[in-house]
């Protein structure tokens, strides 16, 4: 997976992500704190002290451990969650974690992203646009949608196919 965009959206931000090699995008609705923290790293705004995502890699550094990826693994009741791979001595770690803050890390440790295939099941799918004006109509959109308009037929069961018409006999 790779950011595609990021939208501010009030007090909210919603983060695009996509499909390295397929036509699909995953929006997934964070919060302020970790949306900021994700614009600024994306345009390189230094503090003079550390934020939060910041310190955490630095942790990670001093410990000697090394971010090796991060998944967005499930989808439930509208909420994404992720997992954090960290490695130390060639053991690995798992660590449970927010997709917002496991976004910001893995953009700050240069991890690759992965979304289960499971996660895109239970998502309306979204495909990615394809101009520059198709991009920017995308993101109208998104102002005007809510994550339960995403979300909304997650419970519902998927279409039955047609009966198959019995063969003509002549």
């Amino acid at each position: 997976m790779n950011l595609y965009s990021l939208v501010a959206l009030g007090s909210q931000f919603v983060v695009v992500l996509e499909e390295l090699d397929g036509p699909r995008l995953i929006p997934i609705w964070i919060g302020a704190a970790e949306g900021n923290s994700i614009a600024m790293h994306l345009n390189r705004i230094r503090l003079p002290r550390p934020m939060t995502h910041d310190l955490m890699v630095q942790l990670i550094q001093k410990l000697e451990a090394k971010v090796t990826k991060v998944v967005i693994t499930e989808l439930k009741e509208s909420t994404f969650y992720a997992t954090i791979f960290v490695e130390k001595n060639s053991h690995l770690e798992q660590i449970d974690a927010r997709p917002s803050d496991s976004i910001a890390l893995a953009l700050r440790c240069s991890a690759p992203l992965f979304v289960e295939e499971s996660v895109f099941d239970k998502c309306e799918p979204l495909l990615k646009p394809i101009s520059k004006d198709e991009l920017n109509e995308f993101k109208r959109k998104l102002e005007d949608l809510k994550p339960e308009d995403i979300y909304r037929d997650i419970q519902k069961s998927p279409p039955k196919p047609p009966p198959e018409e019995p063969p003509k006999t002549a």
